[in-house]
C-alpha cells in the first residue's frame, strides 16, 4: 500500500494498477516537468532564478498527477493535457510565494524560502509572474478553463483571508478551519480534476463527479498531513512543526472541542510557546497517548470513502482504478 503520493512514485501509484497507465502518467509528467522549468523564463536572468526557485526546490506534484489521471478517463491529447497540468501546477506554485510571505516562512521543500533569499516584495512580485503565467497559457485552452481557473484563485484568496483572521465570535473553530482547508487546498485540487476531465470531453455530470471528488481528496490529504506533524517519526518532516508555529490542526481543534474530561496540562501546553524541545516533546507525547488521534484518524476515513464514492459515475478503466487508489493512499499514509 503506498505511503505518499509525489511525481517520483508515479509507478507506485498506478503500477499495481496497470503498468501502461502507468509509463503514460510518468511520460506526460515528464513533459510537464521540462515546461514548468521553461514557463519560468523571464526576461532577466535575476526573475527567472527566483521564479524557478521553488520548480527547482520539486514537489509532490500532485495537481498535474490528477490532471493527467483524470484526462486519462477518456480521449485526450498529450499537448492538452500538459498545458491543463502546467496551469494547475503554476497557479499552486504562484500561491506558495505568496504563502510564504504570509507565514514568514524560512524554509520551502528543503531550501530557504524566497522571501527569505531574496524580501517579501520579491516573493509577491514573483508569484505575480508565475500566476501570470498561468493565466497565459490558461487562454490557450479556453474561456471555460479561464473561468474556472479565476473562480479557484479567488478561493485560494478568501481561504488564505479566512485563515490570516481566524474564527470569528461564535463561529465553530473546526467548521471554521475544514472550510479554510477546502479553500485553500481542496479548491485547486478539485480543479485539476475537472480541468484533466475537460481536456478529455466528459460530460457535465462526470465533471461534476470529478471536482466533488478532487476538492475531498484535497481535503483528506492535508487532514492526513495534520496527523504526519503529530504522529509519525519516518515522514521525512519534523513532528511538531504546526504546533511549535500554533497552526490549528484537526487534532489539536478535536481536543478543544471534546466533550471529555481535559487535559489540563494538554490545554496549557497547546496555548504556550513550544520553541523549548523538552515541552513540544511532551505535548507531542501527550497527543500520541489521546483518543482524539484515532479519532482524526477516523475522520478521514470516513471522508476518503466519500471520496471513493464520488468516482461512481466515470468511466470504468485503469484510470478511474488509480483515482481510487488515491482513497486508499490517505488512509495508510496517516495510520
Amino acid at each position: 500500500m503506498l505511503t505518499d503520493v509525489s511525481a517520483n512514485r508515479t509507478s507506485d501509484l498506478v503500477g499495481e494498477v496497470d503498468q501502461a497507465l502507468a509509463e503514460r502518467v510518468t511520460a506526460l509528467l515528464e513533459q510537464v516537468e521540462v515546461r514548468l522549468a521553461q514557463a519560468a523564463v523571464a526576461d532577466t536572468a535575476f526573475v527567472t532564478e527566483a521564479a524557478q526557485h521553488i520548480i527547482n526546490a520539486g514537489g509532490k506534484r500532485f495537481r498535474p498527477l490528477l490532471v493527467v489521471l483524470a484526462a486519462l478517463l477518456g480521449e485526450a491529447g498529450d499537448d492538452d493535457i500538459v498545458r491543463a497540468a502546467l496551469v494547475m501546477e503554476l497557479t499552486h506554485v504562484a500561491s506558495l510565494y505568496h504563502d510564504d510571505v504570509m507565514d514568514e516562512a524560512l524554509v520551502r521543500r528543503g531550501a530557504p524560502s524566497a522571501n527569505q533569499r531574496w524580501d517579501n516584495t520579491v516573493a509577491i512580485l514573483v508569484g505575480d509572474f508565475l500566476f501570470a503565467r498561468a493565466s497565459t497559457i490558461v487562454a490557450t485552452l479556453g474561456t471555460e478553463y479561464v473561468d474556472l481557473q479565476a473562480r479557484t484563485f479567488a478561493r485560494l484568496v478568501q481561504g488564505q483571508i479566512a485563515e490570516t483572521c481566524g474564527a470569528q465570535a461564535g463561529e465553530d473553530q473546526l467548521a471554521h478551519y475544514l472550510q479554510v482547508v477546502a479553500d485553500k487546498t481542496g479548491s485547486l485540487i478539485a480543479a485539476s480534476t475537472a480541468f484533466g476531465g475537460m481536456v478529455a470531453g466528459l460530460g457535465e455530470a462526470e465533471l461534476a463527479a470529478l471536482a466533488a471528488y478532487g476538492e475531498e481528496i484535497g481535503v483528506v490529504f492535508q487532514l492526513s498531513d495534520d496527523i504526519i506533524d503529530i504522529a509519525s517519526e519516518t515522514s521525512g518532516k519534523t513532528p511538531g512543526t504546526d504546533l511549535r508555529a500554533g497552526v490549528p490542526t484537526l487534532p489539536t481543534l478535536l481536543v478543544r472541542a471534546s466533550t471529555a474530561p481535559a487535559d489540563s496540562r494538554l490545554l496549557a501546553l497547546l496555548d504556550a510557546d513550544l520553541s523549548d524541545d523538552a515541552d513540544l516533546a511532551e505535548v507531542l507525547a501527550l497527543l500520541r497517548a489521546h483518543p482524539v488521534l484515532d479519532e482524526a484518524r477516523e475522520v478521514i476515513r470516513q471522508r476518503a470513502e466519500i471520496a471513493r464514492a464520488h468516482l461512481a459515475p466515470l468511466p470504468d478503466g485503469a484510470a478511474k482504478d488509480a483515482l481510487a487508489t488515491l482513497c486508499d493512499a490517505v488512509i495508510t499514509r496517516s495510520a
